[in-house]
């Protein structure tokens, strides 16, 4: 079995990242959810860099974690059907 770092799994990941590329370009669901994602994941950075919480910033973390790990979900459903 050929571990991820080889040059097997150089290439799937290379293969993992053109797909993503083309759904970029092509699927606006699959776009769309990405674009979320990121956004989700921007303010999960912000929220986490603050040097004492509060509970609401400590509910809020759960919720945004929740919310990028759907779009992650769906996203991953898109390139399923793909591969």
């Amino acid at each position: 079995m050929q571990s991820f770092t080889s040059i097997g799994g150089a290439q799937m990941a290379s293969k993992e990242e053109e797909l993503i590329e083309r759904l970029m370009r092509e699927n606006e669901e699959f776009k769309k959810a990405k674009q979320v994602h990121a956004e989700l994941a921007r303010q999960l950075d912000e929220l986490e860099k603050k040097p004492f919480l509060t509970p609401q910033d400590e509910l809020d973390i759960k919720i945004l974690k929740k919310k990028k790990l759907t779009y992650k979900d769906q996203m991953e459903k898109i390139l399923m059907q793909y591969r």
